[in-house]
């Protein structure tokens, strides 16, 4: 499968532009943008539990979609949660999770996460008197230090908050890890997938984590967020909710009347259109990734040998921000490494030649560029 083949399925890209800008999500595709039309063109605009027609295709509409994206997380469609966006989710998530802390308590967050996955927790910290900690990355390679976070999970730990890959510089936690460091003291665990979805499969039953955080935008869907919660967990937290809000399942978190149009786009766009899109780009990604942890195994070698290399990037968080601006891939961060430094490190990255293949096939398959946008120097700010 070409970029060809899929182009013309994503009428956002008529202009020819591409633009690297990560935080603005993917382009709707064809289907997703024909179902919050047409949904919007239904006549069906009524409200849930109502005892007509267009009440009751809203309330099938919001089971079908809770079914196909439990589908695309392998989550209990019971615990699927839509809201505007993964911010406000989570900061609604966190003010009833503020109301079960109490001083003593402890959240463990980590620097390596999306400050989306970070202010909500520490706002919920500062209103309840618990503590609140990050857990640091290396300023090597970028991974988040397991060893310091395990450390910072102690008894006294309720929640630890960690993201699935890193919006900012693509590296991925062992979030199954995460999860059994945190079970293993009784504190339950929330993972922001929102970088994570779009690259790689993500099973929610696998990972075992207590709740998981997504958007459909990034994933060729409409701006909206969506929430996996353990059942049991959603049904017995304090939410904040309107007296005639469900008081058991999904709907007691939806507060209002749901934005059905990108529900139904949401529905649309995974049930018709994930098959065609995803399994070549998936797998184009597959060899990117692998390519890219090759070069992981070799950037403490290369900071052992070569530290004047590294010196040039004057800390991990300059480094993060280059390729930040560039909203460049995970494996594009080790291929400008690469190509600034290939004199130095040419000896020592024999997987260059993989990755570049990969990035070429990646090319392909978008119509994007991808090789020469990371070699670009990006602006100081």
């Amino acid at each position: 499968m070409t970029g060809a083949d899929v182009r013309h399925r994503f009428p956002g890209v008529r202009d020819g532009w591409a633009r690297f800008d990560g935080p603005a999500g993917t382009q709707m595709v064809d289907v997703a943008i024909r179902a919050a039309s047409e949904w919007s063109a239904s006549g069906n605009n009524a409200n849930t539990h109502g005892a007509f027609a267009a009440a009751n295709a809203t309330d099938d509409l919001l089971e079908r979609a809770r079914g196909v994206v439990a589908q695309l997380l392998d989550a209990d469609p019971q615990g699927v949660v839509f809201g505007a966006n993964m911010t406000t989710l989570t900061f609604a998530f966190t003010r009833a999770v503020a109301r079960t802390l109490q001083p003593g308590d402890r959240v463990v967050g980590t620097r390596l996460d999306h400050d989306a996955n970070v202010s909500p927790w520490r706002i919920a910290c500062e209103e309840s008197g618990a503590e609140h900690v990050l857990a640091p990355f290396s300023t090597v390679d970028g991974r988040l230090d397991m060893d310091a976070l395990a450390a910072l999970i102690t008894p006294n730990t309720k929640w630890v908050a960690v993201t699935g890959a890193s919006n900012l510089i693509g590296t991925m936690p062992d979030v199954k890890a995460v999860v059994t460091l945190a079970h293993r003291v009784g504190a339950r665990v929330f993972v922001d997938a929102v970088h994570l979805a779009p690259h790689m499969p993500v099973s929610v039953r696998d990972i075992g984590c207590d709740v998981l955080a997504t958007s459909p935008y990034k994933w060729y869907g409409p701006h909206a967020g969506v929430l996996c919660v353990e059942p049991n967990l959603l049904n017995a937290l304090p939410i904040a909710k309107v007296r005639p809000a469900d008081d058991i399942g999904p709907r007691r978190f939806e507060t209002g009347t749901p934005n059905f149009e990108n529900i139904a786009a949401t529905e649309a766009k995974r049930q018709q259109a994930s098959a065609v899109l995803t399994v070549a780009r998936r797998e184009v990604e597959r060899r990117v990734v692998s390519a890219s942890r090759g070069y992981d195994s070799r950037l403490a070698e290369l900071a052992h040998w070569r530290s004047d290399v590294v010196s040039q990037f004057e800390s991990a968080a300059e480094l993060a921000d280059r390729h930040y601006r560039l909203g460049a891939v995970p494996a594009t961060i080790y291929v400008e490494l690469q190509k600034q430094y290939l004199d130095a490190v040419e000896a020592h990255l024999d997987t260059r030649r993989e990755a570049l293949a990969a990035l070429l096939e990646l090319e392909q398959a978008t119509g994007l560029n991808l090789i020469r946008a990371s070699s670009t120097q990006p602006a100081r700010p």
